[in-house]
């Protein structure tokens, strides 16, 4: 995929109406809502989830994080909030990313792939063809309770990197970005988006001054 002049922005873990059209006026261009997780931050309900993306304008992309690993219950979680793009953070185990594609047409298939070295190359190929988008991060599934999101670090990107290079389709960046680092870790992986949360909030809540820094940086990349 080629890379964009300015990558676009994806603020996670929203949690209400009020941060979604914050993260929207400071330009986001797509939104994070995490269900149920076995650890990290930012979870809430579908309940709430559908609430918030009744307020969402159209153009912005939606996404549920999902971490089921059967394509049923992934359908059940989507048919509650509605959203317009599914991010599998786990490995599916019951069913086909392409299965999940062909029973919710014209909704988005993002899996996240954690990077934990070179093999991580390996495992975004195999899937290159069956999913919209591939979103590099830092957890670990197999962590004795798994991390699948929101650990706040930073993984190889020069690893990342090459992945980015090898795939035809978009690459999200995440993992510990901050408004500290974000400049360098664009130049490093040229990926087509990055997905930010706690590098931008400060007690949980969405943080002014770290948005508006972290978009400035952005912008300037």
């Amino acid at each position: 995929m080629e890379e964009t002049k300015s990558p676009r922005v994806k603020i996670c873990c929203i949690n209400s109406v009020e941060e979604s059209r914050f993260a929207i006026r400071c330009g986001a261009s797509a939104l994070g809502f995490v269900s149920e997780m076995p650890s990290g931050p930012g979870v809430i309900s579908l309940d709430l989830i559908a609430n918030i993306i009744s307020s969402v304008p159209p153009a912005v992309s939606t996404f549920l994080l999902t971490s089921k690993q059967s394509i049923n219950e992934i359908i059940k979680q989507h048919n509650h909030c509605r959203t317009n793009t599914i991010q599998i953070v786990d490995r599916l185990i019951e069913g086909t990313h392409k299965d999940l594609k062909k029973n919710l047409p014209g909704i988005s298939i993002v899996q996240v792939i954690h990077v934990t070295g070179e093999e991580s190359i390996e495992e975004a190929l195999s899937i290159e063809d069956s999913v919209d988008a591939i979103l590099l991060d830092s957890g670990n599934r197999h962590a004795t309770v798994k991390e699948l999101g929101g650990t706040g670090r930073a993984h190889n990107w020069n690893i990342s990197n090459k992945i980015r290079a090898a795939l035809k389709i978009p690459i999200f960046l995440a993992g510990g970005l901050t408004p500290e680092n974000i400049t360098d870790a664009i130049k490093t992986v040229r990926p087509f988006g990055v997905d930010v949360c706690c590098g931008v909030r400060t007690n949980g809540h969405l943080d002014k001054q770290k948005c508006v820094k972290f978009f400035s940086r952005v912008y300037q990349s």
